[in-house]
């Protein structure tokens, strides 16, 4: 199976689908690290034809043609290689000759990862490219500086509080100080927040008081994460009313906004977002592009460039305060991406969409899943430009399915997803 040629003037894209990476988690932390490789096969709607997907899991045939369906790109033009496992000898150069039996050795354009880290440079290098959107391999491996440390909770709130942002108090302390510092801000507010320094969505975070906290207090609880000279912070805990974030991109030519939401929150943890901000939030966004456009100045000019997210937290008086970066796409990006190329394709202007999870009362394979979807009435129909969409294919449990409700306005976004729920019983 080889794919067509690239609509692209100057060749297809490797899409590489590194969610398995340690610049958003520390890499002891397996259990996320194996639920984020589980969501790669939503880089699919990025694909054009001519392109490859370099995916840490399998991406299932049906799921490629119900992204076929929806965006018109022919599956037979577009190639899927699955990264060897852990252990495989030369994984790099396996993967690099699949990309190049996969394409008919026409040549590339770019690799396009998930996060810029080592592997996205050395996935270039072997296959003498660049990292899009850099000029050269070597500006790519520049910017890796400050991509690391901006993607972690010590290295934004210094780069944060240099940049004017309001952010809760807190310490960013090694492994064996945290007690001290959790002591002294559990006496200053009363609750606290302690995170890892490399922890994206809510992983490893720890609330306390969780219940009577023994004084003096000794780390229980801690994500066995970092060792001993890993860095924690330790926060006062905001009252939050609302999580929201904006996303942008920066380069050399500048910073823009891309969108903002409302971030869905369990526990710290995110599960969804819904975008974009109200009207009423009109000021909240203005702060947050604000905020934005400052990080992407601090990035852009250590060489970064590319996408990144700023999230904050809204207190219920309006107060915001920063809460952390991620200097990469995201997991809001893709269904953005996703949102935008079916609006366009539909004609149907900018939509309202959220994505969540819904539980269903049994496994299904996903075929039959979409079935159900359209028996009830809740599929996203190009011709309306709204509705459901299955955006991360089958879930490993055929149960915990991630959806985009995608509608005209905010209120039949609501409707969606009450149908849903109430079809496929209630989201966790």
């Amino acid at each position: 199976m080889g794919p067509a040629d690239s609509t692209g003037p100057d060749g297809p894209l490797v899409l590489h689908a590194n969610l398995v990476s340690d610049l958003a988690v520390d890499p002891a932390e397996r259990e996320a690290l194996r639920a984020w490789a589980e969501q790669a096969p939503r880089e699919a709607w990025l694909l054009r034809p001519g392109d490859v997907l370099v995916s840490p899991v399998p991406v299932g045939e049906d799921f490629l043609e119900y992204v076929h369906g929806l965006t018109g790109v022919p599956r037979d033009s577009v190639a899927v290689v699955v990264l060897p496992e852990a252990g495989t000898a030369d994984p790099c150069h396996r993967v690099v000759e699949a990309v190049r039996a996969a394409t008919a050795g026409r040549p590339l354009r770019a690799v396009l990862p998930t996060a810029l880290d080592g592997a996205a440079i050395g996935l270039a290098r072997a296959l003498d490219v660049t990292v899009a959107p850099y000029a050269s391999v070597a500006a790519a491996e520049a910017a890796l500086g400050v991509t690391g440390l901006l993607n972690t909770k010590a290295g934004f709130r210094s780069a944060a509080l240099a940049l004017g942002m309001r952010l809760p108090d807190g310490r960013v302390r090694r492994r064996d100080e945290v007690p001290d510092a959790v002591r002294e801000l559990l006496a200053a507010y009363g609750r606290i927040v302690v995170k890892p320094d490399r922890s994206a969505g809510g992983h490893g975070m720890l609330f306390l008081p969780k219940g009577p906290v023994a004084d003096p207090w000794t780390g229980d609880g801690l994500a066995p994460v970092g060792g001993p000279e890993g860095l924690w912070v330790v926060e006062e805990r905001i009252d939050v009313a609302r999580s929201v974030s904006v996303q942008m991109e920066t380069g050399p030519g500048g910073t823009r906004a891309l969108f903002s939401g409302e971030m869905r929150t369990v526990g710290g943890a995110f599960t969804g977002y819904l975008s974009p901000l109200p009207a009423p939030a009109a000021d909240l966004g203005a702060t947050l592009e604000a905020w934005g456009h400052a990080l992407g100045g601090f990035l852009a000019a250590r060489g970064y460039a590319g996408p990144f997210g700023l999230d904050a937290m809204v207190t219920p008086g309006g107060e915001v305060f920063a809460g952390e970066s991620n200097v990469r796409r995201t997991a809001t990006t893709t269904p953005r991406a996703m949102v935008a190329r079916l609006a366009a394709r539909a004609g149907a202007g900018d939509p309202v969409w959220a994505t969540g999870r819904v539980r269903a009362p049994a496994a299904y394979p996903f075929g039959e899943a979409v079935e159900r979807l359209r028996g009830a009435r809740l599929a996203y129909d190009p011709a309306r430009g709204e509705g459901i969409v299955l955006y991360a294919g089958p879930p490993p449990d055929g149960r915990t399915w991630r959806y985009a409700a995608i509608a005209g306005d905010r209120a039949g976004v609501a409707r969606y997803e009450e149908l849903l729920r109430a079809s496929w019983a209630a989201v966790r």
